[in-house]
């Protein structure tokens, strides 16, 4: 078992109830994308930024063990009761996305769900993913950042340089995910633009992407 310091590398408890809350009042609207996210997945899958376990629900059977990393103990406290209502074994672990506490080339997919805009170092969060996959592996993503006219991308740029990490527990509405997955040396597959909600005014946190990208090496 690691040490209390390893397992708390983040600590944001004010944030995890609100989360926890939020995230379960917007399942209606988030849950498709769950199932559309993890659809066709197989094998070994390392999720990254498991929150409180609301993907758990959705794997698919043919997948043979999850993976589940969350550094914030409240949050990862949920997710473990999550998993053991999973039809998939779940293993909920303590431990960063910038040093993820597995063996390289080990699983078949990575999930990377709402989760890139929040790490602190995004570079180093998604070359570890890419580490810890085989060669050939899927990213699968569901993310939010950068989008909409002129003056929303400006507005998230303030946002992100002010108020909105130190509110929303380090999460960054202004991140270009794919610009990122590229350059980190994953090969983008499809992906569609997502907005969340899909009706009504836009947030600075509206405008997503959902899709895959994959680690170049042997299929």
């Amino acid at each position: 078992m690691p040490p209390r310091a390893a397992q708390d590398i983040v600590h944001h408890p004010l944030f995890a109830r609100f989360y926890a809350r939020c995230s379960v009042a917007a399942e209606r609207t988030v849950g498709p994308h769950r199932d559309e996210l993890l659809a066709g997945l197989s094998g070994r899958v390392i999720e990254i930024g498991a929150g409180n376990g609301l993907n758990f629900a959705h794997y698919p059977r043919t997948v043979s063990e999850v993976v589940a990393i969350e550094p914030e103990r409240a949050l990862r406290q949920l997710a473990a009761t999550a998993a053991l209502r999973a039809d998939v074994p779940v293993d909920v672990v303590p431990g960063a996305a910038e040093a993820l506490p597995v063996k390289s080339d080990a699983f078949d997919a990575a999930v990377a769900s709402l989760v890139l805009c929040s790490v602190r170092d995004l570079a180093r969060a998604l070359t570890e993913i890419r580490r810890v996959l085989r060669p050939g592996g899927e990213l699968r993503f569901f993310e939010h950042g950068r989008g909409g006219g002129r003056m929303m991308k400006v507005t998230q740029q303030a946002l992100d340089r002010t108020v909105w990490p130190r509110l929303f527990g380090n999460c960054h509405v202004g991140r270009d995910p794919i610009a990122a997955i590229r350059s980190a040396g994953f090969e983008p597959g499809p992906y569609r633009q997502v907005l969340v909600p899909e009706k009504g005014p836009r947030l600075p946190s509206s405008y997503c992407v959902l899709g895959m990208a994959r680690r170049p090496g042997a299929e």
